[in-house]
């Protein structure tokens, strides 16, 4: 178990936000909050991994212009695609 001490300002905040969100206490919110955080280092991590190897895959292209709208071209036909 982790005890921190707050300003009372803070604490005063924190409970307010608690009870706004719905949590029974300040603790649970504050654990809902790292957690929260603990998710988004996970997605960040995971989006730098898949950046990495992305760059690392196949040789590299030139994004011009032609090849942007090459790109949203195929999107959209994906998309229309997935819709019917």
């Amino acid at each position: 178990m982790l005890n921190i001490s707050l300003p009372d300002q803070v604490q005063s905040f924190v409970e307010e936000q608690a009870i706004a969100a719905g949590f029974n206490s300040a603790n649970e919110y504050v654990c809902h909050l790292i957690l929260r955080e603990q998710d988004r280092i996970a997605q960040q991590e995971r989006i730098q991994s898949l950046l990495l190897e992305g760059l690392e895959s196949g040789e590299p292209a030139e994004a011009t212009e032609a090849w942007w709208e090459q790109k949203r071209t195929q999107l959209v036909e994906r998309f229309q695609q997935s819709d019917a």
